[in-house]
């Protein structure tokens, strides 16, 4: 019973927040029960009580008329009544001496009694009502109403939190969906029963929801169709850039063909990253995961780039990941860091981090707040080349590998890039791993 209460709690919505709406209607419901509770109680236990205090006096009242009689005709015997009490309560006293009749709720020797007095030849006489019968109906009465308060308020509570679980479990199916699909998981979809159902009346969460599942396809089906142009275009040059190309050797040697081929060749390398983007855009790629030594598959890669770059070791690590695409983002990052900083470039590898610095002017402030963008150029540097598609596809490749990539500027100048990947020390007993 206690697991299957532990699993009863895990499903609920977090409770534990104090400013959640579940908390908040959970408090509402609670207090507006106990008001509700206390209002109708206090209503109830207060007619009960008049009504049988007026009944209690008005019999008392009746006996002390009879006993008045009783004691005017000089028939003591006849009547309960009593000259002088000591036990009278003192205003009640007071009242019949002024020549008053009343009642007064007292005690006489512990027993609670319903007193009712008057004038009598210059004294007071007095009648007495055993009042315990009617205390103790006052005292069940508010033990039942404490009773019944208690059971409604805790069955209305239950029924309150489950109908107002079903809905937070709704809303947080709907929020989590938004996650998902700001995460770029633009499959999901909330699917709520009351959206999907024509015949099931529309609520609120349920409008919300659809209108979420709506969105959500509108801005895949955009995406995918930006995506599939880029990658047309992109397939589609390459065609007539192989025959520039081809052109382009046999021009006669001189400055002029050394610009048009240079300028093919950046052309050509334009169209393999977008044609590179649009397969990360479209999540069809995967990676080829193996372990390897983070040191020399470093070291690897800058020996590839031919860039002038230093490798410091501090500390090697075992990573599992796709070493050509590991590599790809590491000659985008010293690439980068050659193209827009200043050397030295260092490349320092200290477990299964790497981080690449220059020291230039560092990155700038949008792409520190929002990462790389595609054909971004600085509107303040004038003839700025931005950072074009380069740190895009390191984003979009160390993703892929499941790795962290990271942007900042170092407080003496230069930026600083990190690429956190995952580690497996237990990989390092095994000599056939290594690079």
């Amino acid at each position: 019973m206690t697991a299957r209460l532990r699993a009863w709690w895990a499903r609920l919505p977090r409770l534990s927040r104090v400013g959640s709406l579940y908390a908040k209607f959970t408090l509402f419901l609670a207090v507006m029960c106990c008001v509700v509770a206390a209002v109708l109680g206090t209503l109830v236990h207060v007619i009960v009580t008049r009504q049988t205090v007026h009944q209690a006096r008005v019999e008392a009242l009746d006996r002390l008329d009879s006993a008045a009689r009783a004691y005017s005709a000089g028939d003591p015997a006849h009547h309960q009544a009593v000259l002088n009490p000591p036990g009278l309560p003192a205003k009640l006293r007071e009242m019949a001496l002024h020549g008053r009749r009343g009642t007064a709720l007292g005690d006489d020797n512990g027993v609670a009694t319903m007193w009712a007095a008057g004038p009598a030849d210059g004294g007071v006489i007095a009648v007495r009502l055993d009042y315990r019968h009617s205390a103790a109906t006052i005292d069940g009465l508010d033990r039942a109403i404490i009773g019944s308060s208690t059971l409604a308020i805790g069955g209305t509570l239950i029924i309150g939190v489950f109908a107002v679980s079903r809905v937070t479990r709704r809303l947080h199916r709907t929020a989590d969906v938004a996650r998902r699909i700001s995460a770029g998981d633009l499959d999901a979809r909330v699917a709520d029963p009351r959206a999907a159902d024509p015949a099931k009346a529309r609520d609120e969460v349920a409008a919300v929801a659809a209108a979420l599942d709506t969105m959500a396809a509108t801005l895949q089906a955009r995406l995918q169709s930006e995506q599939r142009f880029t990658a047309d275009v992109a397939h589609e040059l390459r065609t007539p850039l192989a025959g520039l190309q081809a052109a382009a050797d046999l021009l006669p040697p001189g400055r002029p063909t050394e610009l048009v081929r240079d300028r093919v060749q950046a052309l050509r390398r334009l169209t393999e990253d977008l044609l590179e983007i649009s397969r990360l855009d479209s999540h069809t790629e995967q990676a080829d995961l193996d372990a390897h030594r983070l040191g020399s598959l470093a070291e690897r890669a800058v020996r590839a780039s031919g860039l002038e770059v230093e490798v410091r070791v501090v500390h090697d690590a075992c990573v599992v990941t796709d070493r050509r695409r590991l590599e790809r983002v590491l000659s985008n990052l010293l690439a980068n860091a050659h193209r827009h900083g200043r050397p030295p470039v260092t490349l320092t590898v200290d477990g299964p981090v790497i981080t690449v610095r220059d020291h230039g002017d560092g990155y700038p402030a949008y792409l520190l707040e929002h990462g790389p963008q595609r054909f971004r150029t600085e509107p303040t540097t004038p003839g700025s080349k931005g950072h074009g598609l380069g740190l895009t596809i390191a984003v979009g490749q160390a993703r892929l590998v499941d790795a962290d990539l990271t942007f900042a500027n170092a407080p003496d100048g230069g930026a600083v890039t990190t690429l956190r990947l995952p580690e497996y020390p237990e990989y390092f007993e095994h000599p056939e791993y290594e690079v």
